[in-house]
């Protein structure tokens, strides 16, 4: 009878169980589809051409530089809070580059504490998509 209970309330709690849903940060992530990786990776980004960087997921940056150069970033380990609308990234540099290897903090907003921290990876530019030509049917 008792391991009827215990292997009941295991049941029971498995059930009521919740799993960690990564926030994705869906505008930058459509941004991300509508382009595909190059294969050129640079090691450095002048930070002069860098007009934004959001956090795809807590791995993941997309990168905009100049007019429409993109780029993707994944991040040496988790960037924890990075994807939260009351955070930004806060870095340091002496040489007016993003590099790979520099540290990225995550700083909330309001309150100006740091709620993360991760290493930057090397920067692979993205391309358009070319759009998917549709099959004519021919009689």
């Amino acid at each position: 009878m008792m391991k009827k209970m215990l292997l009941g309330g295991l049941v029971w709690a498995a059930g009521c169980a919740t799993t960690y849903a990564e926030p994705v940060n869906e505008r930058a992530a459509a941004i991300l589809d509508a382009h595909e990786r190059t294969g050129e990776v640079v090691n450095c980004l002048n930070l002069r051409q860098v007009s934004s960087i959001v956090a795809i997921d807590e791995e993941t940056l997309l990168i905009k530089s100049g007019v429409n150069d993109y780029y993707v970033n994944e991040l040496s380990g988790r960037c924890n809070g990075a994807t939260r609308n009351s955070t930004r990234f806060e870095y340091a540099t002496s040489i007016g580059q993003l590099c790979r290897n520099d540290i990225l903090k995550v700083v909330d907003n309001s309150g100006g504490f740091l709620t993360g921290s991760c290493g930057v990876g090397s920067f692979e530019r993205l391309a358009t998509k070319e759009p998917a030509e549709e099959e004519t049917e021919t009689e």
